[in-house]
């Protein structure tokens, strides 16, 4: 209610000062209701709340967006049928009508000198999905409604028989009414209640038997396993493992904390897991935030990742998930499941090998996913995959991927850092002059540096068969995207196609090895070189051609090759390493293989290098 209160304050400063704010969002639309084209319209904008995320539609306030004005026109009480109509409007893709009893509320409330109507609107369930009106179904973007394209709605239908098969709600055996906890089924209707009242506190099983029904709770007299995971009575004695997390810390000490099996229905196994992760990662103060505690990791990434763990996972499966923490490195959440084969884009038949992961906001257990939207616990709108995409794209974690065990066992990690970290800048000062040219002699932008990360690291992930995930214009910086696959930094893959487009980087860039070229300069005296002799002779290369300084001092050369090994941020052992590339490039020079530049501290490469004469030429 303070939402509607806010929105109406503001229409009425705006009115009165004769000035004009927009109001509307994703979840707010003002109405008017004096014609039948302002019911269709209200009509068509409850279909879109029913089948996004819920909303308010303001009845009895004309906004004219040409005008730039408001105008409080009321709600006519002779229009009340029109309210009541409203339920019955809806059909689903089949024809037949849904009830929506359960998902729209009325108000009707005096507002200055005249009444509006209040229409609340919750989502539709994924399993009742979608509703049409007059045959047409309609979605929520930003501030309007648009037409859902009806491939959509086909692939969503066939999305609903599998849910039917659903384990989430199939009956557990050797169960009944008593397996339910009185108290936590109360716990969940005072979170039902927060915003409007809609249950009453049950005094007793029986007296609650009629909302079990109705939520799938209870099943043919047993109780559901969304029963067990949302209010079950010793669900571990029940389902096993199931409703277990198993939490543990890698580290050389061993200490109390650093392990922890948490047994419990969902809402606390949630609490409880993301709590020891929290108490097991480095957290900071923040200066710009007045003092505020930041955390190794981004606060809403971990708490959607554990979310999903749980909220999604194959419940088939007596087995537990686990959550390993390797401090300063990665988290580990591994659990039961799989992606359908669908989400999956493989291609091995190239240079670059491609295993991505294409993001889906369907949940596998949508009515436990919707309980959890209930108490609040982060799993907001299906947005798991878009925190990971984007906390990597704002640079605040280095690149998420996910492991496959076998067909049942996956696990996603988390690994700390940043995508564009020091070892990336080591690489982009190596490339600076060929980028340069290729976007139109303009230095790159962080943001253009950071999706090229992405994309560099997926590619060296991918070759391990480790699945990254897939950008899509869902994600931030995807316009950064597109601009470089313009400038030919990035190009389309051959695993591509009309729907999911897959990006991969120029193939000149980035490259760890110029073995060839340099064969052609120093034959096989190449090959017979060591390996660090080999890496300061690919350096050197490498900048000869690329990079916009063409000459290196040793000690750049020292630092440049500690941060391609992944040490950037590393001090043991830094000392004696720059020590032995001094020595190579020492003698390195003594053989001629390199040239001191004008000044006598740098060098570069001797390309009109002689190659000695063999026995037999």
């Amino acid at each position: 209610m303070k939402l509607v209160d806010a929105v109406l304050n503001k229409v009425i400063q705006c009115i009165d000062r004769g000035i004009y704010r927009p109001v509307e969002n994703h979840e707010i639309e003002l109405k008017d209701s004096s014609t039948k084209n302002d019911w269709t319209s209200i009509k068509e904008t409850v279909c879109a709340f029913l089948n996004t995320e819920g909303g308010i539609v303001i009845v009895g306030i004309k906004e004219n967006l040409k005008a730039k004005k408001y105008k409080l026109t009321g709600f006519n009480d002779h229009n009340e049928n029109n309210l009541k109509t409203i339920e019955t409007t809806f059909t689903d893709d089949r024809g037949n009508v849904i009830d929506i009893s359960n998902e729209i509320r009325y108000e009707l409330r005096d507002f200055r000198e005249k009444r509006i109507a209040l229409i609340f609107v919750s989502k539709l369930s994924e399993d009742r999905k979608y509703a049409l009106f007059n045959g047409i179904g309609y979605t929520r973007k930003l501030t309007g409604d648009h037409i859902l394209e009806k491939t959509k709605i086909l692939e969503h239908r066939e999305y609903k028989t599998e849910l039917e098969l659903a384990r989430e709600l199939l009956p557990v055996s050797n169960t009944n009414l008593n397996n339910v906890d009185l108290d936590k089924l109360n716990e969940y209707i005072v979170q039902l209640n927060k915003e409007i009242k809609i249950e009453t506190i049950k005094a007793n099983l029986n007296d609650s038997r009629s909302l079990l029904e109705r939520k799938q709770f209870i099943k043919e007299d047993k109780v559901t396993m969304l029963g067990m995971l949302v209010c079950g009575k010793h669900p571990h004695d029940i389902i096993g493992g199931r409703c277990q997390v198993d939490c543990f810390v890698n580290s050389p000490f061993q200490v109390a904390q650093n392990k922890k099996i948490i047994k419990d229905t969902v809402l606390p196994l949630l609490e409880k897991s993301l709590s020891f992760v929290f108490n097991n990662i480095q957290i900071g103060v923040s200066i710009g935030m007045g003092g505020s505690a930041t955390f190794e990791y981004p606060e809403q990434l971990l708490r959607e990742s554990v979310n999903n763990a749980i909220a999604h996972r194959d419940y088939s499966i007596d087995k537990y998930i686990n959550i390993n923490i390797t401090p300063n490195k990665n988290i580990e959440i591994r659990n039961p499941g799989n992606f359908k084969s669908s989400l999956l884009l493989e291609h091995e038949d190239s240079e670059i090998v491609i295993k991505r992961i294409i993001p889906n906001t369907k949940p596998k257990n949508p009515k436990l996913a919707d309980i959890l939207k209930v108490f609040n616990k982060w799993e907001g709108k299906g947005i798991g995959m878009s925190v990971l995409t984007n906390s990597a794209l704002e640079n605040k974690i280095d690149l998420p991927y996910f492991r496959f065990y076998d067909d049942h066992d996956l696990s996603l990690i988390l690994p700390s850092g940043k995508v564009f970290d020091e070892n990336m800048e080591v690489l982009f000062s190596a490339y600076d002059g060929y980028l340069k040219n290729l976007n139109l002699g303009e230095e790159l932008s962080v943001e253009q540096k950071i999706v090229i990360s992405y994309l560099y690291k997926s590619e060296l992930n991918n070759k391990k068969y480790r699945y990254t995930i897939l950008l899509t214009p869902d994600n931030e910086h995807y316009s950064v995207l597109l601009d470089l696959a313009e400038k030919k930094i990035c190009s389309k893959h051959i695993s591509s196609n009309r729907y999911n487009p897959v990006f991969v980087l120029d193939k000149e860039l980035f490259r760890n090895s110029y073995s060839k070229e340099l064969l052609k300069i120093f034959g096989v005296e190449y090959s017979s070189l060591p390996e660090n002799y080999k890496s300061v002779l690919n350096l050197l290369y490498q900048h000869t051609l690329f990079s916009s300084k063409k000459h290196l001092s040793a000690s750049e050369i020292g630092n440049k090759l500690w941060a391609q090994m992944g040490n950037a941020n590393k001090i043991e052992g830094y000392e004696s390493f720059k020590r032995s590339i001094r020595n190579v490039v020492n003698k390195l020079e003594n053989r001629k293989m390199i040239n001191r530049y004008q000044d006598k501290s740098l060098y570069n490469l001797n390309r009109h290098y002689k190659i000695p004469r063999t026995l037999f030429g």
